[in-house]
């Protein structure tokens, strides 16, 4: 079992089978739900079971834990090019902390130290303007505009891509962290 990632307020760990009640509530939330690629809605605890049960291979996720208190994922989708696609959400009573920021700071800091990543990806719906600062204060540059799939909406919708490159302190990271 990989060891849990540890930021000054959470903790990412592996995910649970007894986190399958508390994903599936707090992803299935519509604002939440509605902002990502991947949770459809309603999203069920069956739902959320056979999502966790078929991660594809190299897939990585980690519940985001407050005080042991599940309260969302981060994780991320290898590609054969040394890169990753990162994604989070964050179940909506905990918005507004910085609870989100975190998470993935810790999951990037991971991509480039841990698991090697030359370069990240990621995307976000025009209309979601959190997930737009989140990576702007991550780093992540502006690299093209396109329509990305929503499974709580059935249909595609305008969305920015960002890319980021592994910095050259990711080597310091390694030897501080």
């Amino acid at each position: 079992m990989a060891k849990p990632i540890k930021t000054r307020r959470l903790v990412l760990r592996a995910l649970e089978d007894s986190d399958v009640p508390t994903i599936a509530l707090l992803a299935g939330d519509w604002d939440v739900a509605c902002m990502t690629a991947r949770i459809p809605y309603p999203y069920s605890e069956a739902e959320a079971r056979l999502w966790m049960q078929t991660l594809a291979e190299g897939e990585f996720v980690r519940a985001v834990t407050l005080d042991g208190t599940l309260i969302g994922a981060v994780g991320y989708v290898p590609n054969d090019d040394r890169s990753a696609e990162i994604g989070y959400w964050i179940g909506k009573p905990w918005w507004g902390h910085g609870f989100a920021s975190e998470a993935a700071r810790a999951l990037v800091r991971h991509c480039f130290t841990t698991a090697g990543f030359q370069r990240l990806t990621c995307c976000h719906f025009d209309e979601n303007a959190a997930s737009e600062r989140i990576i702007h204060k991550l780093g992540f540059k502006r690299s093209g505009s396109s329509y990305a799939w929503c499974d709580a909406r059935k249909a595609e919708f305008p969305a920015q891509s960002y890319v980021l490159e592994r910095p050259m302190t990711a080597m310091l990271w390694r030897l501080t962290g």
